[in-house]
């Protein structure tokens, strides 16, 4: 996991999971309580699973969804990528959530700010695939230089970042504060089913907590 203070720490699949009380992710339901944040608006489930603005992949109509927080410099985020992606591949039933959360600096801000521009011309996931599958730190040149021969229109895509600035900003705080409100601490932090996972697991620790989520579900 990285981010502000928990940076390198994976938990064991034990120590990371949490089952979220029955309102945290409910309509209008209550949860942990944040003096800073109103949780009781900040997580419900219209706008942790199914804000229209955010970004799916997997199976839109899965049966369990999985929501990611990731910034596009995590070498963590980066190297779970592949390995989540080919779960929910494998199972098929599962809707992953993508919330950008740029923490680690202004460079991740401008990554998360130009992948949610790029979904204005349809080309968020190529995008996001093009800098989540570098090995390198990333920089403002390399960004374009991977976004163009991801097949971006790199002009649209200013004009874009101008005329959406609101709406793409308002994006980056809603993922922020639900973030802060779950009491993550860094990249990646994730929701599976009612589980708050706040780093990392396995390939095979993912698919117990896919099914120990499916399970929660119909109890």
């Amino acid at each position: 996991m990285t981010g502000f203070r928990n940076r390198g720490f994976v938990p064991t699949r034990r120590a990371a999971l949490t089952l979220i009380g029955a309102g945290a992710l409910a309509m209008g339901g209550t949860t942990l309580a944040r003096a800073a944040v109103d949780d009781e608006e900040v997580l419900t489930e219209a706008k942790v699973l199914r804000d229209p603005d955010t970004p799916v992949a997997g199976n839109p109509d899965g049966n369990i969804s999985i929501v990611e927080w990731s910034d596009y410099n995590c070498p963590y985020c980066r190297k779970l990528e592949p390995e989540l992606r080919q779960v929910i591949q494998d199972d098929g039933k599962v809707r992953l959530v993508l919330k950008d959360w740029p923490i680690l600096g202004p460079v991740s801000v401008t990554a998360a700010r130009i992948a949610l521009a790029a979904k204005f011309q349809d080309k968020y996931h190529p995008a996001h695939d093009a800098m989540m599958g570098v090995s390198s730190r990333l920089t403002e040149p390399r960004i374009n230089e991977l976004l163009a021969a991801a097949g971006v229109d790199m002009d649209r895509l200013k004009r874009d970042l101008g005329d959406h600035a609101k709406d793409i900003d308002a994006i980056l705080k809603r993922n922020n504060e639900q973030a802060e409100a779950f009491g993550f601490r860094g990249t990646p932090a994730f929701i599976v089913g009612k589980y708050r996972v706040p780093g990392v697991l396995s390939m095979k620790e993912f698919e117990q907590v896919i099914a120990d989520a499916r399970k929660a579900k119909m109890n």
